[in-house]
């Protein structure tokens, strides 16, 4: 932290020290609206279970407050900064197991409200929905601090319910409820999953939303949400590009990014009309964070892409202009990005459809099929694969001489909503065409050779990995398959498996059975010992 942005920093967190052999992460954090707390979440081992802790900021000292059982959940603190929403499942009968390592299927999500110095056995149950025992739940307050936003979840799929409650009604305020057996008032907005819908910027009770309805590609819409019945669209569907997220900025602006042909666009507009004000300049790459509140004129950006180790711009928009600077820049000593060459091919799937692919090695290769080739993959989950730096992969680039590729499959979110169904349930087989095809394309145009290919994904993609050899062992000399989902018909019985049905299907219905029964892989490691799998 500093006082200034220019000024000298001091170290507030340092997650290298919260344990000697590495094994706990800061996996969230956020901080009270005045800066003097911060909320932080850790995992131990790699666990998807987390500890929230607090810290003074002004002494740096930890506060008495921790909080267990912790689970998919954000942090998000009221503006008066006595405490905050975070999502929790109950304790397990006896209150200890070996959190992480247990298959326990995960039900009863639920929200709470924690107020700062007191014991989670005080904390207010702000929301739970016992007869829908697989659903999980997300509480946010408005950057107006007079909102709280409950979304609803059934599964991974791009859609949700949302609920709100205006604070200021409430007149004993949060903490009143702490002796109520009841929950707080929400007021069901959006009570179907027929879309998504995110809060971008509210005035008052007029509110606009980035939503997938009736647009694959997004588009933000506006409703005043005491009269619901009139939605207006303020930024229709792009025809072909996705409109990724979308910020108030310096009052009346909206910092809108957009994803064409996986590469970032940023553009600044107006945020009444949705008109366009100015396109900013950004290199090929990818948007990995927007910094910036409504009130502020200046915005902070960071950038990243296959040659970029990192970026943050700091964007002045109270010129007619805005001005781009480079606040901070990541350097990598001994890396040359001028070394090596960045490409993107767009390839023939099994039924014609447009695969992209990224292509990285060094400059001026000879195409005469002996370059050992990574090739990595996931599609699913609506989850895109943009420019990224990797060191590892860099590596492998300019001391083996690997070429290594990046494979943008149906299943993802690079084309929006369609290009993820069409890669999901009964489409799923589509997913393994197109990876195959990119196989394909890299041996025909003589990048590499089947026996110098080696192909790598985690979880979906280890999937995607398993399924690959399974379905074409003739392509791959080698297999990398992280932390996969291999068994198809049982995967929903454990942890949080079941929200993964959205994607995938479910066994227990016979026509979704016979959908994963065809590439299931819990027999994949029964393989030969010419190809290796991790």
């Amino acid at each position: 932290m500093q006082d200034e942005l220019d000024g000298k920093a001091e170290v507030l967190l340092d997650p290298n020290t919260l344990s000697k052999d590495g094994t706990v992460a800061l996996s969230t954090y956020s901080i009270s609206e005045d800066g003097d707390y911060i909320a932080y979440g850790l995992s131990e081992s790699g666990s998807d279970w987390v500890s929230i802790h607090v810290m003074n900021v002004t002494n740096q000292q930890p506060m008495p407050d921790k909080l267990s059982w912790v689970k998919f959940s954000s942090i998000s603190w009221t503006h008066d900064g006595k405490g905050f929403f975070y999502s929790r499942y109950p304790a397990p009968r006896g209150g200890e197991l070996d959190a992480g390592t247990e298959t326990n299927i995960n039900l009863n999500h639920q929200i709470y409200y924690h107020v700062l110095g007191t014991n989670q056995s005080e904390d207010i149950l702000c929301w739970k929905d016992p007869e829908h025992p697989k659903y999980s739940f997300g509480a946010s307050v408005t950057e107006d601090g007079k909102y709280i936003i409950l979304t609803v979840y059934e599964g991974c799929d791009p859609v949700n319910k949302l609920y709100y409650c205006e604070i200021s009604s409430l007149p004993q305020g949060i903490k009143g409820f702490r002796k109520r057996q009841e929950m707080l008032p929400f007021v069901k907005l959006i009570d179907n999953f027929d879309a998504q819908y995110q809060v971008v910027a509210n005035d008052g009770d007029e509110f606009t939303f980035l939503t997938n309805k009736s647009a694959p590609r997004n588009k933000l819409v506006r409703v005043n949400i005491k009269n619901p019945e009139l939605w207006t669209d303020v930024l229709p569907e792009h025809e072909k590009d996705v409109l990724e997220s979308a910020d108030a900025v310096n009052n009346n602006q909206l910092l809108v990014c957009y994803m064409s042909d996986v590469k970032h666009i940023l553009q600044l507009r107006d945020l009444r009309t949705g008109n366009l004000i100015h396109q900013l300049p950004l290199e090929i790459g990818s948007v990995s964070e927007i910094s910036c509140r409504r009130e502020d004129k200046e915005v902070f950006i960071g950038f990243t892409s296959f040659l970029s180790p990192g970026i943050i711009y700091r964007c002045n928009l109270a010129p007619a202009i805005p001005e781009m600077k480079m606040f901070r820049e990541i350097s990598v000593p001994g890396f040359d990005r001028t070394s090596f060459q960045v490409k993107q091919v767009f390839v023939p799937s099994k039924d014609g459809a447009r695969i992209p692919m990224f292509i990285m090695s060094k400059k001026d290769i000879n195409l005469d099929g002996s370059h050992p080739t990574l090739l990595y993959g996931y599609g699913g989950f609506n989850i895109s694969l943009t420019p990224s730096f990797s060191v590892g992969r860099l590596v492998l680039c300019k001391n083996m001489g690997f070429v290594v590729c990046v494979a943008n499959i149906r299943g993802g979110g690079e084309y929006g909503e369609e290009w993820h169904k069409a890669g999901a349930l009964a489409m799923k087989q589509n997913c393994f065409d197109d990876f195959a095809a990119c196989a394909e394309f890299l041996i025909s145009n003589g990048y590499t050779s089947s026996s110098r290919l080696c192909i790598e994904g985690g979880s979906n993609g280890g999937l995607l990995i398993a399924a690959s050899i399974n379905q074409r062992p003739d392509l791959f000399g080698c297999a990398l398959a992280h932390v996969g989902v291999m068994d198809m018909l049982r995967f929903h019985k454990f942890t949080i498996g079941h929200a993964w049905t959205t994607d995938y299907g479910c066994s227990d219905k016979e026509e979704e059975f016979q959908w994963l029964i065809k590439y299931g892989c819990s027999d994949f490691l029964l393989f030969p010992t010419s190809l290796y799998t991790i």
